[in-house]
């Protein structure tokens, strides 16, 4: 009792817990780095992995993407997932020089994902529609445009198709079936009732 009025044990107590409560301190802490490290580690061997897409072309050796990259594509991810040891990816439909504006955009956007395009296009011009990154990606001739197109829809890339797709209408917004034909070099072989259904279809894109 006199010790602890005293204050000789109560002072004593904590003396003698510091250094093992500071132990458990340090402990924690370097648990706490280890799982951060961990966790970082994980974070550089999913960039480190590497994919090989393939186009089209004869002897293409392919083009060695990041994994978290090339599973952009639904199609890629669904064979990966498919067959995990799987690091080359054939892509028939594509042709090389395709394959590579594809691969451009997917890394553009890995970690920088497009915002959703609205319907309908405000504008027509692209600029006032998307980023200027995403606008200036579709500025192409209309054979390479139109085989993105078939490239996104083949390789299941929703953005790059969407955007692809809006670069077109916004080409035809305003546009007469005339003035359509002529731009796209397109026969006209429909009736005045089957022209009518198309635009009538299509509408949302000359809507302002």
């Amino acid at each position: 009792i006199q010790a602890l009025e005293e204050g000789g044990l109560a002072s004593s107590l904590p003396q003698q817990q510091q250094p093992r409560m500071m132990e458990e301190s340090k402990h924690s802490k370097k648990e706490a780095k280890d799982q951060k490290q961990e966790a970082k580690g994980l974070d550089d061997e999913l960039e480190d992995e590497k994919l090989i897409l393939k186009s089209q072309d004869k002897g293409c050796k392919g083009y060695p993407v990041a994994k978290k990259t090339a599973v952009m594509s639904t199609l890629v991810k669904t064979v990966v997932e498919g067959d995990k040891e799987s690091t080359e990816i054939p892509l028939p439909n594509v042709k090389g020089s395709i394959l590579r504006k594809v691969i451009t955009y997917m890394e553009y956007h890995t970690d920088n994902p497009p915002k959703e395009i609205e319907k309908p296009l405000k504008s027509p011009n692209m600029a006032d529609v998307v980023s200027e990154w995403d606008a200036h990606f579709v500025e192409v001739p209309q054979d390479v445009l139109f085989e993105l197109i078939l490239a996104a829809n083949y390789m299941d890339i929703k953005p790059l198709l969407d955007l692809t797709c809006a670069k077109v209408a916004s080409m035809i917004k305003g546009k007469s079936p005339e003035q359509i034909r002529k731009l796209f070099h397109i026969q006209n072989d429909f009736s005045p009732q089957e022209e009518e259904a198309v635009r009538a279809e299509n509408k949302w894109a000359e809507e302002s």
